[in-house]
């Protein structure tokens, strides 16, 4: 007979696909496609600091905020922020206090 279903799939023909009617094969979970409900299950890893060295600038108010971005090594990724957002704080202050000290040249006529 010719008939469709009795004829054998041709050498490459179905590989890697499970046979009609058959369950598929478990994704390995680090492959495992976003929204599937099979995602790989994350483990982050553990804070490690970056080994930034950091160089003294004089000013000893810069230098103790550049340490505290050392608080960051041992923080979790969600900590860093509250970190960050303190050094520009106190960053952003010093240089306004530069200005109040230092004042630009007069605005002209």
């Amino acid at each position: 007979m010719n008939d469709v279903t009795d004829a054998a799939p041709a050498p490459d023909e179905g590989a890697g696909r499970p046979a009609a009617g058959a369950d598929p094969a478990p994704v390995p979970a680090a492959q495992a496609a976003p929204g599937t409900g099979e995602e790989a299950a994350f483990e982050p890893a553990a804070p490690a600091p970056l080994g930034v060295q950091r160089v003294p600038t004089g000013r000893p108010v810069v230098d103790a905020l550049l340490e505290r971005l050392g608080d960051a090594d041992h923080l979790a990724a969600d900590g860093h922020l509250e970190v960050y957002e303190d050094v520009h704080r106190g960053l952003r202050d010093e240089l306004t206090s530069l200005d109040a000290v230092r004042p630009g040249p007069a605005p002209g006529p």
